[in-house]
């Protein structure tokens, strides 16, 4: 071999040995960068929504970001799934576990940007509220110091012939929306977990539930949702209506509405006192009504036209006993009740009774209210989000403060996966980087080889298609479950476009 030869043949080896250390240079640092807490790159939404965050400690703050951007990109997933690596996994587990982090902390910049929305809209706005229950099955369920899961004293088989307690937490959430659905965000969340299957019991004996005191009864809850909520707002809060169901039929949570100038529609559960006699007898005497058809949809997905008698009656109710009608005051309220005309055969027929302090009195001021409260099941949906979409009720952490923060980081996941299908939904034609940065664009345009999109409503088509969405000409819009199965499958395709990036 020639001097020349040799020459060339070190240069060669000299460029593959620097070729390949470059390439595992990178390929650490691209590690680093997406797995290793604090170091993640976060996508636009999460900067923007979560920049009000901000714990009592930087590193908290920090390593709060890296983990819901993590969990962003896997939901659904177990938490070992997520971060991929013992390291990772334990500073997850150390995050939940830490006794410095509330559940208030972690959606405080949500709340914020919820604010924020809820002032860029223009027109009045609705706030849902309700309770969902998350149920945790657990053989042992008190570990280290933490408060165990609640027990609500059953157990029952489940397989391999043994018995399993069942745990609970409880989250009472207030969601803000438009008047057409789209989600706003959360304005108030309380987590609390119970000591036994009625928490009232002891109290009970002694006295009549109507006799004990309001702040220690569980639905003070609703009360304490609506003055979170009015606090948030501030200034903005006149512009908002809050829509509750009939557990929250409550004259206290009323009063309370009328003290802070609040419009509410809540569905009635109680035949309450009014002035002359009681308010299913004033409603029935009232004999101006008008007809009105509806379609709908059942259970099983039926879909079922009724013809609704509805009728507006402007009265005042009374406190229910006579030792609380003298320290409450009379409210004024308007009831539109909606009664169906003629009988089914085949299921319950509709009757529904409103309270509202909202001025109604005509014929499409009244169909405005029961419109409203036919919102009411968008917070459902939302729990479903929850539940089904991230799975929280399969985590497997056996203590009720760790899984009340990971509630509380799903909490701003589910609100996206809720917000992105209703978006869908929109009729205006809005721009793509409101819902997608560059990269998920550039990810959507090139993975389905067809027309361009252009408006984002076409990008969450093919982000629905990504989750097995058909998109046939009688198919419905795409709802949660497929929006939830696209989000993974983006994420997994942009994982591979930026590992190719970063290894030239």
């Amino acid at each position: 071999m020639t001097c020349s030869e040799l020459l060339s043949t070190l240069a060669h080896i000299r460029h593959l040995i620097t070729h390949k250390f470059a390439m595992n240079t990178r390929l650490c640092h691209f590690s680093c960068q997406k797995w290793t807490f604090g170091q993640k790159t976060m996508d636009s939404w999460l900067n923007e929504e979560l920049s009000g965050c901000a714990f009592k400690d930087q590193r908290l703050t920090t390593r709060f970001k890296s983990i819901v951007a993590c969990l962003s990109e896997k939901s659904g997933k177990s938490i070992p799934e997520i971060c991929e690596e013992w390291a990772s996994t334990k500073a997850f587990y150390r995050f939940l576990s830490n006794e410095r982090v509330e559940a208030s902390e972690i959606l405080a910049g949500h709340f914020e940007q919820t604010m924020c929305r809820v002032k860029s809209i223009k027109g009045p706005c609705l706030v849902l509220h309700d309770t969902t229950e998350f149920i945790y099955n657990r053989k042992k369920p008190l570990s280290n110091n933490s408060s165990p899961l609640s027990s609500t004293n059953k157990q029952y088989d489940v397989g391999f012939g043994k018995d399993y307690k069942t745990g609970s937490i409880l989250l009472q959430a207030s969601l803000a929306i438009t008047l057409e659905g789209l989600p706003l965000g959360l304005t108030s969340t309380k987590f609390w977990t119970r000591k036994g299957s009625d928490p009232d019991k002891e109290l009970k004996k002694k006295n009549s539930p109507t006799c004990m005191p309001a702040e220690a009864k569980e639905s003070i809850k609703w009360q304490e949702s609506l003055n979170t909520t009015h606090k948030l707002l501030g200034c903005h809060a006149s512009k908002v209506i809050h829509v509750s169901d009939r557990e929250s039929d409550i004259y206290d949570y009323m009063c309370n509405c009328h003290e802070l100038n609040a419009y509410f529609i809540v569905r009635s559960s109680v035949n309450r006192l009014t002035e002359e006699s009681t308010l299913v007898d004033e409603v029935a005497l009232t004999k101006r009504a008008f007809k009105h058809m509806i379609n709908y949809q059942d259970a099983n997905g039926n879909n079922i036209e009724a013809t609704l008698n509805i009728k507006i009656k402007q009265l005042k109710i009374k406190a229910s006993r006579n030792n609380k009608q003298s320290c409450y005051p009379e409210l004024p309220i308007t009831v539109v009740s909606a009664v169906e005309v003629d009988r089914p055969v085949d299921r319950e027929p509709i009757k529904w009774t409103f309270l509202t302090n909202l001025p109604v009195s005509n014929k499409e001021e009244s169909l405005s209210v029961i419109d409203w409260y036919k919102q009411r099941w968008k917070i459902e949906v939302y729990f479903k989000v929850l539940k089904s979409g991230l799975k929280v009720e399969e985590s497997k952490l056996r203590t009720a403060e760790r899984l009340t923060r990971l509630i509380a980081i799903c909490c701003i996941l589910a609100w996206r996966i809720h917000w992105l299908t209703m978006l869908n939904r929109e009729d205006r034609r809005l721009a793509p980087k409101l819902a997608f940065d560059n990269v998920e664009r550039l990810i959507l345009e090139n993975y389905i080889k067809k027309k361009k999109p252009e408006t984002l409503q076409d990008y969450i088509l093919r982000l629905a298609k990504l989750g097995g969405y058909l998109a046939r000409s009688n198919d419905p819009p795409p709802g949660n479950t497929v929006i939830w199965r696209g989000l993974n499958r983006l994420y997994e395709l942009k994982a591979g476009f930026e590992l190719a990036q970063n290894c030239g």
